[in-house]
């Protein structure tokens, strides 16, 4: 019996979330997705100390402020890993803007033109690029501007809303990532509830929502499940378009030869009782503003993202002291 790994690789496309390339090369995925805390687990590791220094070489000799040198191996390092991702798969590489910038549309489109300029400078043509954007009003709008002005495909983040996905479909970005397991870890906390079967996981059935809406009307904007706590919810998404899984799950669906059933199709889309919502920027913020947990989320979400970028960034400036000082 093939492996429930193998048998998903049939229905969905899987993607590797995580920024360790022997993981990578170990499950083949077609796509791999990084963040700031996956960069920065990566980059305490002896194996990738040699990617830290030639960032660092890279912002010294670039120049400018402290704080610009500091931006710019930032973004060398996050390209550094997303190049030598794209060596070990076919398909693309997500790259995430600094969530810190989740409230300025302009910095963040600046910021991923920049991401996207340092992979032109590689070789690397952008539609193998996934640029990362957090799924607020300015994030999708930032998405909307990259993909009809600048041609950026962009993979919008921390999706908790049927709000978020709406916005997100209407401003026609190329892909989104609702996080299946942080919703279902909100509603574990709220309610007291220690255990919910795949089928009735508040994640799962989140997900299959925003599928479903988005094949009967068509939207062109794919969806890639994301944040999994157990492979039973990976399951239960067998037939969506993406799932980005960790290592430690895609090891337990290699060991798994249980049978696979395709339980998302465009068919079954089709005859879903759902009506077409159109959201303006008030309506999107009344409706996003409705759901506790989707506010929550993402609020916890960006604060924990940009909580890593600032390590970081510590991370850098010490060892920027030590080469300027000749350590």
């Amino acid at each position: 019996m093939e492996s429930a790994l193998h048998q998903l690789k049939k229905y969905t496309v899987v993607v590797a979330d995580t920024g360790d390339f022997n993981a990578i090369e170990e499950y083949k995925p077609q796509d791999a997705t990084t963040n700031p805390s996956l960069i920065l687990a990566a980059a305490k590791m002896p194996a990738y100390q040699h990617m830290m220094d030639q960032a660092i070489k890279y912002g010294i000799a670039k120049g400018g402020t402290e704080e610009e040198q500091v931006t710019n191996i930032m973004d060398k390092l996050f390209v550094g890993f997303g190049l030598e991702i794209l060596k070990k798969i076919p398909g693309r590489v997500s790259t995430e803007v600094d969530a810190r910038l989740s409230y300025d549309k302009d910095e963040m489109v600046a910021r991923a033109l920049r991401l996207i300029a340092l992979y032109e400078e590689a070789g690397i043509d952008k539609e193998r690029i996934l640029i990362k954007l957090s799924s607020t009003w300015e994030g999708i709008q930032a998405g909307k501007e990259l993909e009809e002005k600048h041609g950026v495909h962009c993979n919008m983040t921390l999706l908790f809303s049927f709000a978020q996905a709406v916005a997100c479909a209407e401003a026609k970005v190329t892909l989104i990532s609702p996080f299946v397991g942080r919703i279902l870890d909100w509603y574990k906390e709220s309610t007291g509830r220690k255990s919910y079967e795949p089928h009735e996981d508040p994640g799962v059935i989140s997900v299959t929502k925003i599928y479903n809406y988005y094949k009967k009307f068509g939207y062109t904007t794919v969806v890639m499940g994301a944040s999994f706590r157990n492979t039973g919810e990976v399951k239960a998404l067998a037939g969506c378009d993406l799932l980005t899984i960790s290592p430690s799950l895609l090891e337990e669906l290699s060991q798994d030869h249980g049978t696979i059933k395709e339980l998302l199709n465009e068919k079954n889309a089709k005859d879903c009782d759902l009506d077409k919502v159109h959201l303006d920027e008030k309506a999107f913020r009344w409706e996003h503003n409705e759901d506790r947990m989707a506010v929550e989320k993402l609020s916890d979400g960006i604060r924990k993202f940009a909580a890593d970028a600032v390590k970081l960034e510590s991370m850098i400036k010490e060892k920027v002291l030590h080469v300027k000082n000749g350590q």
